[in-house]
Parts: C-alpha cells; structure tokens; sequence
C-alpha cells in the first residue's frame, strides 16, 4: 500500500469519528508527529560535529556571510 492509498483509508477512518473521537484521533496524531520531530533531531544532534556546524551555520547567517539562490546558480 503506498502513501496515498493510506492517507485515503485514514480519510475513510476519519469521516466516520464522532467528534469526541475526532479530538483523540488528533491528540494522537499529534503526539506521533512530535515523536517524529524529536527523532530526528535527535539522530542530528548524536552526529559528530553536528552542535558545531550548527551554530557556526546560524552565526554565518545571522553576520550575512551567506550566498544567495542566485549566486549559487552561477557558480555552478
């Protein structure tokens, strides 16, 4: 089953819930994307180096020292 076939099915699912049931559906499914977040992040944060090259990344962005779309685009 590929991903719209199962965004259809929880439509299904979800056009036939109270409203009661609606707001547990949605508590729930908030709660599995916020798990998602917190996953990678911390698959991110457990690189080597990662910490770093962040706040070097956001003080490069935060000084100007970036390269806009256009610029990348000539180059290469």
């Amino acid at each position: 089953m590929n991903t719209g076939e199962i965004r259809q099915r929880i439509q299904e699912y979800v056009d036939q819930l109270s409203p009661e049931r609606l707001l547990v559906a949605a508590d729930f499914l908030a709660y599995l994307a916020e798990r998602e977040d917190n996953d990678a992040t911390e698959e991110l944060l457990n690189i080597q180096g990662f910490k770093e090259a962040f706040a070097k990344a956001k003080n490069n962005v935060e000084s100007g020292k970036v390269a806009s779309v256009d610029q990348l685009k000539r180059k290469y």
